[in-house]
């Protein structure tokens, strides 16, 4: 991931609005959410939602499929975790025993980097 997608993507997300509707999605990955639903369960109202829906879906961290008169949103999950990947790949350069040491002082929960291996890894 270059820096200027990057850029484009967190931009995306910096509304409150924006994060809550996009960890929603993601909570409620793959098969995602019909707008109204979305809008329920984040007391937004409709034309809100819309607006910042726009927003991340032009970012491509979402996509929207139409399901008869319903709008059905989905997070794009490869590209969350290629944003992920984009700020934690160069972390502690050289020195795997400090990232690894940093990892455990965080709040995320272990299991997130388990069994993780890198695209040249076997």
């Amino acid at each position: 991931m270059e820096t200027k997608q990057a850029s484009v993507l967190f931009e995306a997300l910096s509304s409150d609005i924006r994060l809550d509707v996009f960890r929603l999605l993601v909570k409620n990955a793959p098969g995602g959410l019909v707008a109204g639903e979305i809008a329920r369960q984040l007391d937004i109202p409709s034309t809100n939602l819309s607006f910042h829906l726009k927003a991340i879906m032009h970012a491509g961290l979402i996509s929207m499929e139409k399901e008869g008169r319903y709008l059905r949103y989905r997070a794009n999950i490869p590209l969350m975790l290629d944003m992920i990947g984009y700020l934690t790949e160069e972390c502690c350069a050289g020195s795997p025993e400090t990232c690894q040491m940093l990892r455990n002082e965080s709040t995320v929960s272990p299991l997130i980097f388990a069994g993780r291996k890198g695209k040249n890894e076997s």
